[in-house]
């Protein structure tokens, strides 16, 4: 039987409320109608558990639990995989998070699994009704964790996934800082000199009663339009990084993008393995929590961020599914590094396709540190030539009269 709240009127004109047992809310509303009551509403009563849980829900809805960063993620794996491996249930692991965890946002989401746990749900069932949260690969290698009765290694195993994406991601930031950094000092100080220091030169070049130089009337040109306009400087910095961002964005422009990096020498090797350096660690961590090889490919694809590399294994990963060899279907799309297609084919006919992935994960890694390497030392004569020809172009701006004026004399 079922608890029912309900609210009645009586004789027709005053309102009553109260509880009443039944098996369904027809019977509840005809057992209400036996009292002498006629039933306005009628629902079933729910547990304060049940009631929490909904709220919960409702509060992920509105937005009060954010998306988890890649650091919050391995902040809330590390703790739940170190209590998971001591022998402490999920509920009071998740507890201890709500109560402990550094960061307002994990210990929001660990009560909201908390609770849709205690109302009955398995630990994979309830991150994913939140794959805003948590990400489709961290829900797909959870439920197979879970569904192999390995929850504790497949933790395990996402944690090292988790820092090992941490630390790529931080090691492409860092050899990219450099150039940008360089990039905005140089047109910060190209701004001032444009607006600040040529206008100044202005009235000493009309004396000169001589016509300018091409290059130095251009920039002056732009520099009494920048210091007479200066609020559109602001606008037009802001409209140039929107475009930017726009085009990296949409989806036409992005797939040309993405075509045109491959062809660049070094930087097309960048991005390879990179893309495939999250690639292979997600199928041999999938593969190793016992996950069926299509969905291996499914979760893998989903690190790809090069739109070509990604509609290519979309279509080997097409080709595994009807029947053909994984080692030759990664072959047929031209884009993956062949000792990693050797090796994949050497762990099937061997049987030991996940020791392979792993050697695969390690010699990718290893590549991808050489080829940043690489970059780092590449990019510094890059900016020291770039920031040079800055400079000549407004030196000779401004010298150019000057040494004109010198040889009439």
């Amino acid at each position: 039987m079922t608890i029912y709240n309900y609210t009645a009127l009586k004789n027709n004109k005053e309102i009553v409320k109260g509880k009443i047992e039944a098996s369904t809310p027809r019977e509840a509303r005809d057992n209400i109608r036996k009292l002498g009551f006629i039933p306005t509403k009628v629902e079933e009563e729910r547990s304060k558990i049940q009631q929490d849980a909904k709220d919960a829900a409702k509060n992920i809805k509105k937005g009060k639990v954010s998306k988890l960063g890649l650091q919050e993620k391995i902040d809330f794996t590390s703790t739940l995989q170190i209590l998971a491996q001591s022998g402490i249930p999920i509920i009071e692991s998740l507890l201890f998070i709500e109560n402990d965890a550094a960061k307002l946002k994990i210990r929001l989401v660990a009560q909201e699994l908390r609770r849709q746990i205690m109302n009955g749900a398995t630990f994979a069932d309830t991150i994913a009704r939140y794959p805003e949260q948590f990400g489709q690969i961290y829900i797909g290698l959870c439920k197979a964790g879970e569904d192999s009765g390995e929850l504790e290694k497949t933790l395990e195993r996402l944690l090292e996934l988790l820092n090992k994406q941490a630390a790529i991601k931080s090691k492409v930031i860092g050899t990219l800082m450099y150039p940008i950094f360089v990039i905005v000092l140089a047109v910060i100080i190209v701004l001032i000199m444009l607006m600040f220091v040529f206008p100044v030169f202005k009235e000493m070049f009309d004396t000169m009663g001589k016509e300018l130089p091409w290059i130095t009337a251009k920039l002056m040109d732009i520099g009494l339009f920048l210091k007479t306009y200066w609020y559109l400087v602001p606008l037009i910095l802001g409209s140039v990084t929107a475009f930017i961002m726009l085009l990296f964005k949409w989806q036409p422009s992005k797939r040309k993008i993405d075509e045109y990096i491959l062809k660049i020498p070094v930087l097309s090797d960048l991005i390879q393995f990179a893309n495939f350096s999250n690639f292979i660690a997600v199928l041999q961590v999938a593969y190793d929590a016992g996950v069926p090889i299509i969905e291996c490919l499914y979760l893998s694809n989903l690190t790809l961020t090069n739109y070509i590399l990604k509609t290519r294994i979309e279509t080997a990963t097409g080709k595994v599914q009807q029947g053909q060899h994984l080692s030759s279907a990664l072959r047929s799309t031209r884009v993956m590094p062949k000792m990693i297609l050797f090796m994949i084919a050497t762990g099937e006919q061997s049987g030991r396709l996940g020791d392979m992935l792993l050697q695969a994960t390690n010699f990718i890694d290893k590549k991808l540190d050489n080829i940043i390497d690489i970059m780092t030392k590449m990019i510094e004569p890059i900016m020291l030539i770039v920031i040079g020809g800055i400079v000549l172009i407004l030196a000779l701006a401004l010298y150019l009269p000057l040494f004109g004026s010198y040889l009439a004399l």
